[in-house]
């Protein structure tokens, strides 16, 4: 007969925590890890050519912050976002800062156009027709997926799905400052 006191009942249920803790403790380490990691992992250097045939070569912005975005004109939440990265973009410009939009490689080269004519966008638009920009930035496939790169050239945010705005506006700001 095994009889369990109190005492025996509460380290029992101790130790029974214990591989809880170790696992949390062991996924605290590695998020930890992975967003050092991504804080000091270089932005790819690509270069491409604009939809209105503009050159575009990231090694050259380094010195001054930008933003990369994948999105699609097929995309809900992409359409959503663009009139917060054009204020965005319009905000931070004067001060150094670029904004790169990459359409993705499966979008069709008419919808692009009539996007960004329609609605004026004043960034750097790229057709990523062969993917290579997906690929370089770690093949992209989700959209929208944006990332902020500092003026060292180093990747400091990693959005999927649509940024939150006023955190990125907070971390523009210092990086502008």
């Amino acid at each position: 007969m095994n009889i369990r006191t109190p005492l025996s009942s509460a380290r029992a249920v101790g130790a029974s925590k214990l591989p809880l803790l170790a696992v949390l403790l062991m996924l605290a380490v590695i998020a930890l890890g992975a967003a050092f990691m991504l804080r000091s992992q270089p932005a790819p250097a690509v270069v491409g050519q604009t939809i209105s045939g503009e050159a575009v070569n990231t090694a050259a912005l380094k010195g001054r912050p930008y933003l990369v975005n994948f999105w699609a004109t097929s995309c809900v939440t992409c359409v959503k976002e663009m009139p917060d990265l054009i204020a965005i973009h319009k905000e931070f410009a004067a001060k150094g800062f670029n904004t790169i939009a990459v359409a993705m490689s499966y979008d069709r080269p008419d919808y692009i156009a009539t996007f960004v004519k329609d609605r004026e966008l004043p960034f750097l638009v790229v057709h990523d027709r062969d993917g290579a920009w997906a690929k370089a930035y770690g093949d992209v496939a989700v959209t929208p997926t944006t990332f902020v790169v500092d003026r060292d050239g180093k990747i400091v945010k990693r959005y999927v799905g649509e940024p939150n705005f006023s955190e990125l506006r907070k971390l523009l700001s210092r990086e502008l400052s």
